[in-house]
């Protein structure tokens, strides 16, 4: 299943960092970056944590709450959030629920290894929970920039 812009975004439950419940449902009249990234304290995970972290007042002068996700667990996320100082809530996904519902979790490559991961893309989602935008070509170091413009 592929999701297009003008589409519903999937509802989902899942954890945050501390183990609360999430649920983009209730972000309903509020505008979501919701943004899936492979694994906690990589290179180029941490650069797009970054990015958002070190635009994150534009961000939410914008209007936007930011939700990342990754298939890494609660204890995972909590060090990722202490280590780079970030804002914004991180979902726990390790059902992978969330990801296969948004079509992220695929097959892919490295060094000639096939292995199933996350595909890093960005869901923007409106106040009434439709996707606005899809990046599908996230640049890491620029991402604030991507969302923004």
């Amino acid at each position: 299943m592929s999701l297009s812009i003008g589409d519903p975004a999937p509802d989902f439950t899942s954890v945050d960092q501390q183990g609360n419940p999430v649920r983009l449902s209730d972000y309903k009249g509020r505008k979501v970056v919701l943004y899936f990234y492979p694994k906690d304290d990589t290179p180029g995970c941490t650069a797009q944590a970054c990015s958002l972290r070190d635009n994150y007042a534009d961000l939410r002068a914008a209007g936007y709450d930011v939700l990342g996700v990754s298939v890494d667990d609660q204890k995972a996320h909590q060090q990722f959030i202490t280590k780079y100082d970030l804002p914004f809530t991180l979902v726990a996904d390790t059902d992978k629920q969330v990801v296969e519902a948004y079509d992220v979790w695929k097959e892919k490559s490295m060094y000639g290894k096939k292995f199933m991961g996350i595909v890093r893309t960005t869901f923007l989602i409106d106040e009434q929970g439709i996707l606005t935008d899809i990046i599908e070509k996230v640049d890491t170091k620029e991402h604030a920039k991507q969302i923004l413009t």
